[in-house]
């Protein structure tokens, strides 16, 4: 049997246990409150575009200073010289930042100016020679990484990732982008080969 003692032991136990749990639900609610409103500063600071992009434009387009002049080129038009390899390897580096700008949220419009920018590279730079000169001239990593700091709209934590759309936008550029290289290839070799025989007298 019960003495009359056991029902406020037992009244006791269940009044600790039910502040005990309630203390534990406000401790998680403000642990809660405190994430949110991390996660809400976070949204509202604007993306900081990777310094590992723009130390990049600057290697490919400003990397080396002509003395006296003043002038600037980076390593797109000294690999450029080498035949086929060297426009392959720059051309990677050129989608890579088109790419990247689509975790920062830039519009569909800044992806297409970038999209112009390598197109302008790949035609204008597949003229032997000529094209090499312009390379160092048209520096078009450097203006697309100017485009993505300026434009890039999303937050720090949406920087994460891109929109679906986005990256379906960006790689119907980059298809395109990938027959205009083949194309200018093929014309660069085309000229490459007129030039020689013009030089030695071949037919």
């Amino acid at each position: 049997m019960l003495d009359g003692s056991q029902p406020n032991e037992i009244r006791r136990t269940f009044v600790f246990w039910i502040s005990r749990q309630a203390k534990a639900y406000r401790t998680i609610k403000m642990q809660a409150l405190k994430f949110e409103d991390l996660e809400r500063a976070a949204r509202k600071q604007p993306a900081t575009v990777d310094r590992s992009l723009e130390r990049l434009g600057w290697l490919m387009d400003d990397l080396f200073r002509i003395p006296v002049l003043g002038w600037r080129f980076g390593l797109d038009a000294i690999i450029g010289l080498v035949p086929a390899l060297g426009d392959t390897t720059t051309s990677l580096v050129s989608l890579y930042i088109l790419a990247s700008a689509v975790r920062y949220r830039v519009p569909k419009i800044t992806l297409l100016r970038m999209g112009v920018n390598i197109a302008i590279d790949y035609v204008l730079g597949s003229v032997p020679v000529v094209g090499d000169l312009f390379d160092a001239y048209w520096k078009s990593n450097k203006m697309n990484v100017e485009l993505l700091k300026r434009r890039a709209a999303g937050s720090a934590i949406e920087a994460e990732k891109g929109r679906a759309s986005d990256w379906l936008f960006v790689g119907l550029i980059i298809l395109v982008l990938v027959g205009l290289l083949l194309g200018s290839a093929t014309v660069s070799i085309y000229l490459g080969v007129k030039l020689i025989q013009l030089i030695t007298g071949l037919n």
